[in-house]
C-alpha cells in the first residue's frame, strides 16, 4: 500500500504538466498535418508561447519529467528504425564513408563552436545533430551533456536551427545534386548523409525518385544507428567523477542500452512489423511531447540573446557536411570506388 501510495503522488505530481506538454504535441501535429511544415517546428513554437505555465508549480514536475524521461524513452525507441541487415546492404564504401562524415562534421561542429567564441558542449550538440538525425540526435546528446543555465536554451536552439536548416535542405539540395549530373544512387547517398532529420531525408529522397528514396533513407539509417554511439562517448567523456569512484564503474545511460538492445533485437526479426511500427510511432510522439516540453521550458527573449554566433555554428556545421559528402561522392565516384 505505501509504494501504491508514493506511485499515486509520483503521477499526481506530474499530471498536469504532461498533459500540457501532451496537448501542445496534440495541436503541433495538427498544424503540421494541415500546413505541410515540420511537427517540431510546431510543438517548439507553441511550446514557447506556453511559457508562463512554467512558473506554475503544479506544473513543472510534469513539464520536466516530459523533457526527460520521456525523451529518453523516445530516443530508446529509434532503434526500432534500425536493423543490421539494412546497414549491410548499403555495402563497404558507404558502411566506412558514412561514419567517417559523422565523426568529421561532430569534430567540425566542436572546432566551429571554439572559433566562434561558443561553449564546447555547444558545438558537440550541433554537430552531433547536423551530423546524425537532427533534433532527435540534439535531445539524445542533450541529455548526458553537463546540465547548466545555459544547456536546455542550447539545446532549443539546437532544434529549431537544424530543423530550419534541414527543411530548407529538403528543397534545395535535391535541385543541387541533380544539377552535379548525379546519379540515382549517388543523389540517394547525398540525401541521405547531408540532410537532418528523417521526414526529410524521406520527402526529399522519394520526390526525386523511388531508387533515391530507397537509398537515402538506407544511408539515414545507419546515420541513426551511429547515434548511441556518440551519446556513450560523449557520455564517458563528460562523466562525473562519482561515477568511477565508487566503484560502480563505467555509467552507461539507460536508454543507449535500449536503443542497441531494441535494434539488435529487430535484427534478428523478433519484433514483428505491426510491433515495430508502434514503438515507430510511440517513439515520435514521445519526442514531439518532450521537444513542446522544452519549448514551454525556454523563453523567446533568452533565445534572442543569443546571438548571430549561435546559428553561424549551425549553418558553418551544415555546409561544412554538405561540402564533405559532394567532394567525397566526386572523389569516391570518379575512382571507381563508389558506384553511379
Amino acid at each position: 500500500m505505501h509504494q501504491l501510495t508514493i506511485a499515486r503522488e509520483y503521477l499526481t505530481a506530474r499530471a498536469r504538466g504532461t498533459g500540457v506538454c501532451v496537448v501542445i504535441a496534440l495541436a503541433a501535429s495538427f498544424l503540421a498535418s494541415h500546413y505541410g511544415a515540420p511537427v517540431m517546428l510546431f510543438a517548439l513554437l507553441l511550446g514557447m508561447a506556453m511559457h508562463f505555465l512554467f512558473e506554475e508549480d503544479a506544473c513543472i514536475g510534469g513539464i520536466e519529467f516530459c523533457s526527460t524521461t520521456l525523451l529518453r524513452i523516445g530516443v530508446a525507441l529509434l532503434g526500432a528504425r534500425v536493423s543490421l541487415d539494412q546497414l549491410m546492404s548499403l555495402g563497404p564504401q558507404t558502411l566506412v564513408l558514412t561514419p567517417a562524415l559523422v565523426a568529421a562534421t561532430l569534430l567540425a561542429g566542436w572546432g566551429l563552436a571554439k572559433l566562434l567564441g561558443r561553449s564546447t558542449q555547444f558545438g558537440l550538440l550541433v554537430g552531433g545533430a547536423v551530423a546524425i538525425c537532427g533534433a532527435s540526435a540534439a535531445l539524445a546528446i542533450a541529455a548526458v551533456l553537463p546540465r547548466n543555465a545555459e544547456a536546455e536554451r542550447d539545446t532549443l536552439f539546437t532544434v529549431v536551427a537544424v530543423t530550419a536548416l534541414s527543411t530548407l535542405a529538403m528543397i534545395a539540395y535535391p535541385l543541387l545534386f541533380s544539377a552535379l549530373h548525379s546519379s540515382d544512387a549517388q543523389i540517394g547517398f547525398l540525401i541521405g548523409v547531408s540532410i537532418h532529420d528523417v521526414a526529410q531525408v524521406v520527402g526529399a529522397g522519394y520526390a526525386t525518385s523511388d531508387a533515391t528514396g530507397d537509398v537515402a533513407v538506407f544511408v539515414k539509417l545507419l546515420r541513426v544507428a551511429l547515434l548511441p554511439v556518440v551519446v556513450l562517448v560523449l557520455a564517458l567523456a563528460y562523466r562525473r567523477p562519482s561515477d568511477t569512484d565508487n566503484g560502480s564503474g563505467v555509467h552507461i545511460p539507460l536508454f543507449v542500452i535500449g536503443f542497441m538492445l531494441i535494434m539488435t533485437i529487430n535484427s534478428v526479426g523478433l519484433i514483428p512489423a505491426v510491433v515495430s511500427d508502434a514503438a515507430n510511432t510511440t517513439s515520435r510522439w514521445l519526442l514531439i511531447t518532450a521537444i513542446a516540453a522544452l519549448g514551454v521550458k525556454t523563453s523567446l527573449k533568452s533565445l534572442a540573446k543569443l546571438g548571430w554566433q549561435h546559428m553561424g555554428v549551425a549553418v558553418l556545421s551544415t555546409l561544412f557536411l554538405l561540402l564533405s559528402a559532394v567532394a567525397s561522392v566526386w572523389l569516391l565516384g570518379s575512382t571507381g570506388l563508389l558506384p553511379g
